[in-house]
């Protein structure tokens, strides 16, 4: 058991020749919101895999819940994935079936019998609070990527988990798009107040919304602290890091 919700402790992986985390640390605890930040490349959402299982770690020990999942199987990672769900950056969602759909999903196929009226509430609850209700009938094919999100965003809080995680939400949209998404990730920590982590190069987003930075620099955590540490910090990578991001968005404005 740890103190800690989530913990690296000592963690590598490779693939191959390629070296992606070289051993690294960091905690969240519960009720924190956590972004993970560095260049492409760097394990951000390789570390995301590890945190649920869907990849085993080469070296050290990863904490989800408290408890030490490093040897862990599939089957006790089905489980725990009711309660730390993600969000991945392709949406995931089911082609076939409608937005509705795609929301009731993780609720009708749950092994309990549910009441299907208890599930259309629930279902109703969570497309009116990701803004995405006049979608409902719709397939994923027919919707932006950024709605896409959206939806995907509204599934993943379905079974009411303790923490989510979101790997690039606002990437591969439009600026408006974007803010559009992150500001419904900023309405949902504030009102949920559920353990989170957010994988993103985007430092506006990352500003408001952590409570811890994890930034990954050639697979080691280059820093690990608040962002008010981080802002204030004397690494010339890291302000370099910053201060391109921050240009972005005047020269969209100028273009």
């Amino acid at each position: 058991m740890s103190e800690h919700y989530f913990e690296f402790r000592n963690v590598s992986k490779s693939f191959g020749d390629n070296d992606v985390l070289k051993d690294v640390s960091f905690f969240i605890d519960q009720g924190e919101t956590a972004v993970i930040m560095g260049r492409s490349g760097v394990g951000k959402s390789v570390s995301l895999k590890l945190l649920l299982g869907f990849l085993k770690p080469d070296a050290g020990k990863i904490i989800v819940a408290g408890n030490d999942v490093t040897e862990w199987t599939e089957k006790q990672f089905a489980e725990i994935r009711r309660t730390v769900t993600m969000v991945f950056q392709s949406g995931a969602l089911f082609d076939s079936l409608t937005v509705a759909e795609n929301v009731a999903f993780p609720l009708e196929t749950r092994g309990e019998k549910r009441d299907q009226d208890k599930i259309d509430a629930k279902v109703a609850e969570l497309m009116k609070e990701l803004e995405v209700t006049d979608f409902a009938e719709r397939i994923p094919a027919d919707l932006s990527t950024g709605t896409k999100r959206s939806v995907a965003i509204a599934r993943a809080l379905a079974e009411d988990p303790a923490a989510i995680l979101y790997d690039e939400p606002t990437t591969m949209v439009d600026p408006l798009m974007a803010a559009h998404v992150g500001d419904l990730i900023v309405k949902l920590k504030a009102k949920l107040k559920k353990t989170a982590i957010v994988v993103t190069h985007d430092t506006h987003l990352a500003k408001k919304l952590a409570d811890r930075v994890i930034f990954l620099q050639e697979g080691r955590v280059g820093f690990f602290g608040t962002w008010a540490e981080l802002a204030n910090t004397k690494d010339a990578f890291l302000r370099n890091f910053l201060a391109q991001d921050e240009l972005i968005p005047a020269l969209e404005e100028t273009a």
